[in-house]
């Protein structure tokens, strides 16, 4: 249940995203369910191996370099979902920071009590 759940918090903060970010674009609320999750997929599968490879950067930038690829992967997954747009780097930025911050709160809530 609580995937589900994230998943649609998700999906609601891509939606919210398109209409707070205009370089940022979702067509609309099926787009941003699939939106949500192929960068739910690609943060799974390929994030923990891009963050390995790029770990001196990261170190030497107190790991602020993790913020470029989060927002490298938020513009990569909008190159092969039609509608789902983002035009140039600063709002796959923006767009990837807010996705964060909405996960991060997302699992602050839903975290295992057990």
């Amino acid at each position: 249940m609580k995937l589900l759940f994230r998943w649609a918090l998700s999906a609601a903060t891509l939606l919210f995203i398109s209409f707070l970010v205009p370089s940022v674009s979702v067509s609309g609320l099926y787009i941003a369910l699939i939106t949500a999750l192929v960068l739910g997929l690609v943060n799974a599968l390929i994030r923990p191996l891009l963050v390995l490879l790029t770990l001196p950067i990261t170190i030497l930038t107190l790991g602020l370099f993790t913020l470029v690829i989060n927002a490298g992967l938020f513009w990569f997954v909008s190159t092969f979902i039609d509608g789902f747009e983002v035009h140039g780097f600063w709002g796959a930025f923006i767009g990837a920071l807010f996705m964060t911050l909405v996960s991060w709160l997302g699992s602050a809530v839903f975290k295992d009590r057990d």
